[in-house]
C-alpha cells in the first residue's frame, strides 16, 4: 500500500457507521484534485474491506456505485447501518452524507 492509499483509507475511516461519503468528497479530503476515478480504483483494491468501510463511498448523485462483492452486498451493508437504499440509490442523501 502506498502513501496516497494510506491517506485515502485514513480519511475514509472518519466516516461513521450510518453515514456515507462521495467519491469526490473523499478525494478532496485526501487532497486529490478531481480524484473521483482514482478513489473508485482504490476502493476496488481495498485490501481490508471489513476494516476500511469502502461500502460507505457512493456517487454524488446518490447512486451507490460499484462494490467488489456486488451491489446487492453493498446495499445490504448500507441497510444494516441504517442507510435507506431504493433502486440502487441512497434515499435522503443530504441527511446520510458525512462532510469532512
Amino acid at each position: 500500500m502506498n502513501d496516497l492509499q494510506r491517506r485515502v483509507y485514513r480519511e475514509l475511516l472518519k466516516v461513521p457507521r450510518g453515514k456515507v461519503t462521495t467519491y469526490g468528497d473523499l478525494a478532496r479530503a485526501a487532497g486529490i484534485k478531481n480524484g473521483q476515478r482514482a478513489i473508485g480504483q482504490m476502493m476496488n483494491k481495498n485490501p481490508f474491506p471489513v476494516i476500511i468501510p469502502c461500502h460507505r463511498v457512493v456517487k454524488s448523485d446518490g447512486n451507490i456505485g460499484g462494490y467488489f462483492y456486488g451491489q446487492n452486498v453493498k446495499t445490504k451493508m448500507l441497510h444494516n447501518e441504517g442507510i435507506n437504499v431504493k433502486n440502487g440509490k441512497i434515499q435522503n442523501l443530504e441527511k446520510a452524507v458525512f462532510r469532512f
